[in-house]
């Protein structure tokens, strides 16, 4: 486990990015695993910036994304679709075919469930899986609980999640009761993975999350059995670690 610490926003986002475009540059076919939030958003722009200076292109590479809501149209502002298209599709040269989101609108959800295992198998593994962390521990949208699934599956999100999640929509009411997600067990797959946490109010859990038992009710514990772990934190996030 790799713990960095930085007094700026700006030193993570162009942290995060340098490990990312520096594994394009060398795997130009790497498979990245990308989430969403307002967590990665400014590693994001700096992808774009460093694409935009000739540094680095995606056209060889696949992505797979980590989640979708359940019922939110793609074109619908909150949802991870159209977040990927802001953020970073819509500005680089990924072809749109190797950027992987499962269809939250699939008429059979379990089937698509299955689809998207597919396309990972296909894959064999991704190269390095970009994460966040939710407050009560989770890692995609795997949900505190007293078992963990493995691969792709449809999850009945937590209230806090929802909670958590409602300050970009209008009310609670408006987000999502679901949502299809990778599973730990893919996650944990992955070469290396690169967990980024902000704010003081994750400091306490991303402590818990890296030093605490291992227990499936902290779905962020089990990063611990990672052989490659990558943290990047802010000062307000890493504070407990000092």
């Amino acid at each position: 486990m790799n713990i960095h610490i930085f007094q700026n926003q700006q030193e993570l986002n162009e942290a995060g990015a340098g490990i990312i475009t520096s594994l394009v540059q060398t795997q130009p076919k790497a498979v990245l695993g990308l989430a969403t939030g307002g967590t990665p958003v400014g590693i994001y722009e700096e992808l774009v910036k460093a694409y935009n200076k000739g540094r680095v292109s995606f056209k060889s590479v696949t992505t797979f994304n980590l989640d979708e809501y359940v019922g939110l149209p793609e074109d619908h502002p909150e949802s991870y679709h159209a977040y990927m298209k802001q953020h970073l599709f819509a500005h680089i040269d990924l072809p749109l075919n190797q950027a992987l989101i499962p269809n939250g609108n699939a008429a059979d959800l379990e089937e698509e469930c299955e689809l998207y295992n597919q396309r990972l198998e296909e894959a064999k593994q991704i190269d390095l899986q970009i994460l966040g962390l939710g407050h009560n521990g989770h890692i995609g949208f795997n949900e505190p609980d007293h078992s963990l699934i493995s691969g792709t599956h449809r999850v009945e999100l937590k209230s806090e999640t929802r909670e958590a999640n409602a300050r970009y929509f209008n009310s609670i009411n408006e987000v999502p009761s679901h949502a299809l997600t990778m599973g730990v067990g893919t996650i944990l797959k992955a070469k290396t993975i690169l967990l980024i946490v902000r704010g003081a109010d994750k400091a306490e859990i991303v402590h818990r999350a890296l030093t605490g038992p291992i227990t499936t009710e902290i779905p962020a514990t089990l990063l611990q059995t990672h052989p490659h772990l990558v943290v990047l934190m802010d000062a307000e996030a890493g504070r407990l670690f000092e």
